[in-house]
């Protein structure tokens, strides 16, 4: 590879966390570690941590120079929790797992139909409060499959049920919804610009949709699945009648589904617009002036597989980089693509850390110091 490791000598790292393990930023530290041990000293290295709009995006906004704010928040079953979200120069990232999110719960205690994001409305009403005129909304992580109901009642939305009491928190609530009355969302939404980040482009109900898709990863029995989606198309339908026909064609959008739901919420309730998280998230965190430094960039995450290729983090940092001709390779805990499918993906190769370590458990135990020793192997394949 020695044509390679000349023309390599800015090296951009571009990976997102490695769940259960290491955050991005721990993941960026551990691969310039690893590369400082064996690359020229000419080679420069620059890391710009990212994420997909899940779990660990407030993480990779601050790591790009976002100042981080917290706010105090209702968590998903009700309980208190410090949410995170970030700011810089009038555009704030929200990720919605920081204050409705899976991590959340107690361990174990899963709460499918009546979890609430709640929390996450007032993550985004604290946006307001300090001038946000954008909002990045990543959404993913969630613990929640209420369609976003929560969300727009912490910003001024009411959701009544026959007796004109607020229908109770959660999805499985909305099957008693009578009257939906979004006029009381908060003013100031119709002069934000709101994206909605994420990467899954689901239907909010069906086949497809949020409850049988995701709804067993967050505790629901096939029971609360048909339960969950009956639900939410009884609230479609009545959020129709409040604001009209867009209320159902919003429900088929790409996107509806996302994270319980919120992905719906979002785009009937906040006037957002839908982006796959990852394009999003690069724009954001100015990953195109860094690729354009590059010669090398090295991507990654936890699994390399199948769901990688469709929206995930190391997926769109190789598109990026083949589009401007430069070599990508990957990291990763664990490696389920064939080497034509990395290919067709953009990268030259992938080191999993099962390569030196072939014990998983010790993979994640100990997932730093084995990165370190991936990255010398690839300055040794690429920089020497």
């Amino acid at each position: 590879m020695a044509d390679a490791a000349q023309a390599a000598r800015h090296v951009l790292i571009a990976a997102d966390k490695f769940k259960g393990s290491l955050t991005a930023v721990q993941v960026a530290q551990r691969v310039t570690a690893g590369l400082r041990r064996v690359a020229p000293d000419d080679v420069t290295i620059e890391a710009v941590p990212v994420a997909d709009g899940g779990d660990g995006t407030v993480a990779a906004a601050v790591a790009a120079g976002f100042e981080r704010r917290e706010a105090r928040v209702t968590g998903p079953v009700g309980e208190p929790v410090t949410a995170a979200w970030a700011l810089r120069d009038g555009t704030a990232v929200v990720e919605m797992a920081e204050a409705s999110g899976l991590q959340l719960l107690p361990e174990g205690a899963f709460a499918p139909l009546t979890s609430t994001t709640y929390g996450s409305g007032e993550v985004i009403a604290a946006a307001l409060d300090a001038g946000a005129r954008s909002i990045v909304f990543g959404v993913g992580g969630s613990a929640t499959t209420d369609g976003g109901a929560g969300m727009l009642a912490a910003l001024g939305a009411r959701f009544l049920d026959a007796d004109g009491a607020p229908v109770g928190p959660g999805g499985g609530a909305l099957a008693a919804l009578a009257c939906a009355d979004l006029s009381g969302l908060d003013p100031r939404l119709a002069d934000v610009e709101i994206v909605l980040a994420s990467d899954v482009d689901n239907p909010l109900t069906g086949p497809k949709g949020a409850p049988a898709v995701y709804g067993p990863q967050k505790g629901a029995s096939p029971e609360d699945v048909a339960e969950l989606d009956a639900a939410l198309g009884h609230y479609a339908k009545v959020l129709s009648q409040s604001i009209g026909a867009k209320a159902l064609e919003y429900a088929e959008s790409p996107g509806a589904g996302a994270a319980g739901g919120i992905g719906y919420g979002a785009l009937v309730g906040l006037g957002a617009s839908f982006r796959p998280g990852i394009e999003v998230m690069l724009d954001v965190l100015g990953f195109a002036p860094a690729l354009a430094r590059a010669t090398l960039v090295i991507t990654g995450e936890g699994s390399l597989d199948e769901q990688t290729l469709h929206g995930k983090a190391p997926a769109g940092v190789a598109a990026a980089a083949r589009a401007a001709g430069i070599e990508v390779v990957a990291v990763c805990g664990r490696l389920a693509l064939a080497p034509e499918a990395l290919g067709r993906a953009g990268i030259r190769r992938a080191y999993p850390l099962t390569e030196i370590e072939p014990d998983v458990a010790r993979c994640i135990a100990e997932a730093g110091p084995i990165l370190e020793d991936v990255a010398e192997r690839i300055a040794g394949d690429f920089l020497v």
